[in-house]
């Protein structure tokens, strides 16, 4: 019970005293900037296209693995069923 404490206690901590941080390194931001001022917004839509790359393929990465492993499990529960009705 005191662990749950500490681990509430903690969260909430975290979620009071959170720190507001940018994400972008200075020559992104810099050159981001610039584009935007001048009217050129393809730079700052490849960046939110990349941005987005990024997120979604370890995703995609944990699905693929997560089907194989079912996939692989099933078959195996089949043939201990299967081994398991045999008289002997």
């Amino acid at each position: 019970m005191r662990r749950v404490k500490q681990i509430i206690l903690s969260a909430i901590l975290l979620t009071v005293f959170s720190v507001s941080a940018h994400a972008q390194c200075a020559m992104c931001r810099g050159t981001l900037e610039s584009s935007v001022a001048g009217g050129d917004t393809t730079t700052a839509s490849n960046l939110n296209i990349g941005i987005l790359y990024l997120f979604v393929a370890p995703y995609v990465l944990f699905a693929v693995l997560g089907y194989f492993w079912y996939r692989t499990s099933k078959r195996n529960g089949q043939k201990n069923k299967t081994l398991s009705s045999i008289p002997g």
